[in-house]
């Protein structure tokens, strides 16, 4: 058997992978973001941007595709040309949330997406406006068991991991509120300070200034956090089975290069360890992660059947 060719074909797959490495990016890379600007997603991605364009140099720019609970970025990421100039920064709700939740998604999240990179995760926060009479997550739960079905709560969407949250707190506490969906977590931060709803839970970030200025006030979060070191957990408040937190990932679409998929994740790691980005980072209430593509992937496996058996438990619904 004439190995020969065999060889050549190893030598040319090796050197096109260290070309890949070695030459991308050689024009600007569009980081797609399903979301609107001035949430957690956002937050992240223009951080990210900078970084990786500083470490890369070539331009890393921001795409905002909102809509439909981050459906419409996803599906426009989903499609884009698999070259490794097009990636998706989403929050969970596009990728292990929302194939529970719509019967006919315009993208497939497991096959239409390779994992890149975790990104960060962040607590959630229940925070509320200052006209409501509670100081606490419990006194919270007490009025929505006494007067059910009457206290708005705002979140990022439906099934969002903001509306999903409450879900838990309801379906543990025997409360009901009344959900109200927004276009991203920016409008319902902006609906709390308002007053038009009671109360939220959201990741830390778009809400933090909010709670430090006293216009909100911040009765738990999902675990403690050095930003609210004095604000008591959801354990600590009596829930202890629940886990939830907001988590802003990086995906590729699928057939993307495997040297630049490996490249893209190594930069970002290196982007989120540098004391700079880092300390931005935290200070906007991230906690980084710095999994391995297969790692990352492993992670959105489990994500996507605890939260596919939320929504089952709960019968919800896309609105």
């Amino acid at each position: 058997m004439n190995k020969a060719p065999v060889i050549a074909l190893l030598l040319a797959l090796t050197a096109a992978s260290a070309l890949a490495q070695d030459i991308w990016p050689t024009r600007s890379v569009r980081l797609i973001v399903p979301s609107a600007p001035g949430g957690g997603t956002d937050l992240y991605a223009r951080l990210l941007a900078q970084g990786l364009a500083d470490g890369l140099k070539q331009q890393f720019i921001v795409d905002n595709r909102p809509g439909a609970s981050g459906n419409i970025g996803a599906e426009i990421a989903a499609r884009a040309a698999p070259d490794g100039y097009t990636f998706l920064i989403s929050a969970n709700p596009a990728l292990v949330i929302n194939p529970s939740l719509y019967k006919n998604l315009p993208y497939n999240a497991e096959r239409d997406f390779t994992a890149v990179a975790r990104g960060v995760i962040s607590p959630l926060v229940f925070a509320s406006h200052p006209s409501l009479p509670v100081k606490s997550l419990p006194a919270l739960v007490a009025l929505g068991k006494r007067e059910p079905g009457t206290l708005p709560y705002g979140s990022a969407g439906a099934g969002s991991t903001t509306n999903l949250v409450v879900k838990l707190v309801e379906e543990a506490a025997g409360a009901r509120f009344v959900h109200v969906p927004y276009k991203g977590i920016g409008q319902a931060t902006q609906a709390l300070l308002s007053g038009e709803t009671a109360f939220m839970a959201s990741d830390i970030g778009p809400v933090l200034p909010h709670i430090r200025s006293g216009r909100v006030l911040a009765l738990a979060v999902t675990e403690r956090t050095p930003q609210l070191p004095g604000t008591p957990t959801l354990a600590e408040a009596g829930y202890r089975n629940i886990e939830a937190y907001a988590s802003f990932s990086v995906v590729a679409p699928t057939g993307t290069p495997s040297a630049i998929v490996q490249r893209l994740s190594a930069e970002i790691i290196k982007v989120m360890k540098s004391p700079a980005i880092r300390e931005r980072l935290e200070g906007q209430g991230f906690i980084p992660v710095f999994d391995t593509p297969d790692e990352f992937s492993a992670s959105l496996k489990k994500e996507r059947q605890m939260w596919a058996e939320v929504i089952r438990r709960n019968k919800i619904v896309a609105d």
